[in-house]
């Protein structure tokens, strides 16, 4: 393991601080304040995305023909690490960029490149992600929206979600099954649907810091074209493997959701509540930070000798999750009768903290693949994925 950046590593270090030191105010956009309209949001965020594209850091890991540079995934790590030092948070594109994008340029037609990737990378259209269902969050194969096919079209009925930005995307990225009949793995084809085509309603789902980042989305004989169907249907597992494996890499790391040195600021600023056990949770809070760090670094390196990490993302998500929410309980703790006023950035990171638990893969999930590929330990013993779909017991 290295802990340094190597000459070439560093030279992008380098640079990206260099235009982030100059641009990054225009980047520092709080996308969860409820205060703020979505117009205004979406407006200051496709500025944003546009300065990144004319400056070359819009998707750093695209191919050149594309809009891309080509940098490899040691790159884009240190390009969300400096994005989190210079206080800029998570973009209203990274669905789009960060998901869609690589999946297209894997598995997409060279007609639904060129039509989709261009808007997507200026940031003219955003997406959003039409995965999860009720019945179908972390098992994800088990989702049972139905198309059906119809001609040139295919007929959709379903729901999903926890679909971030539903309400406002232009287009979406969905998975349906398209036969019953198949294992669950392999029944599954993936579309791209625009946003605002007759049968699909979007329903905000009000979260418990009062904003509604979220929707749930309700498709009623929704007919969508076979040209934006994404791979050969009833295959689309793969594509959704592509999405997810990116979608991994575009969470980034904790320096944009957490700052170890705002808390110490803070706890500084309310000495007075500074007992024995606070400063004893600050210094082991404090090792989890460069714990993490160091296992950061490991993937780093891993990743610029071409190898892929194997259970160290899942390790890192389990420690971002319980960082963020051990971080906002002493936070809260610190303020002391403060910690009740309904608005403070430690409320809203201790309202927030939870879903870390959950989002990009349950705390569940990430624990069965490190005890799967970590300690060898084996699979669940009734595996259902050679019986067709329609034969699984479902609730």
């Amino acid at each position: 393991m290295d802990l340094h950046d190597s000459p070439g590593e560093a030279a992008f270090r380098a640079e990206a601080r260099a235009f982030l030191r100059e641009h990054a105010h225009e980047g520092k956009l709080d996308y969860y304040e409820e205060e703020i309209s979505t117009p205004e949001i979406l407006t200051a965020a496709k500025r944003w995305q546009r300065r990144l594209f004319e400056s070359g850091w819009a998707a750093l890991n695209w191919p050149k023909r594309y809009g891309g540079r080509e940098l490899g995934p040691v790159e884009l790590i240190i390009w969300n690490q400096e994005l989190g030092r210079a206080g800029v948070g998570e973009s209203l594109f990274v669905v789009g960029i960060g998901m869609a994008g690589p999946t297209l340029i894997a598995h997409g037609s060279e007609e639904q490149k060129v039509r989709f990737l261009p808007p997507m990378l200026r940031g003219d259209e955003v997406w959003c992600q039409l995965f999860s269902e009720p019945g179908a969050g972390s098992d994800l194969a088990s989702l049972a929206t139905r198309a059906v096919r119809d001609g040139e079209h295919w007929v959709v009925n379903g729901q999903k979600v926890w679909c971030s930005g539903g309400h406002y995307a232009d287009f979406g990225i969905l998975l349906a099954r398209t036969d019953p009949k198949a294992p669950k793995h392999k029944g599954i084809t993936y579309f791209l649907l625009d946003m605002k085509t007759p049968g699909i309603e979007i329903r905000p789902l009000r979260q418990m810091n009062g904003s509604a980042h979220f929707t749930e989305v309700f498709l009623s004989d929704v007919r969508v074209p076979d040209a934006p169907r994404v791979g050969p249907a009833h295959h689309g597992w793969s594509c959704a493997m592509t999405t997810l494996l990116h979608e991994r890499m575009a969470i980034g790391d904790i320096d944009r959701m957490f700052s170890f040195d705002d808390l110490a600021t803070h706890a500084r600023a309310h000495r007075d509540r500074l007992d024995p056990v606070l400063r004893d949770e600050l210094a082991r809070l404090y090792t989890w930070v460069r714990s993490l760090e160091l296992l950061n670094a490991r993937v780093i390196s891993k990743l610029g000798r071409g190898f892929m990490p194997a259970a160290e993302t899942s390790v890192m998500k389990l420690a971002i999750a319980r960082i963020l929410s051990k971080s906002a309980d002493l936070g809260l703790r610190l303020l002391g009768p403060e910690a009740l006023l309904r608005k403070g950035p430690w409320q809203n990171q201790w309202l927030f903290a939870p879903s870390m638990h959950i989002a990009g893969g349950t705390d569940e999930i990430q624990k069965n693949i490190a005890a799967e590929r970590v300690l060898g330990l084996p699979r669940e013993p009734l595996d259902p994925r050679s019986v067709p779909f329609e034969d699984l017991p479902r609730s």
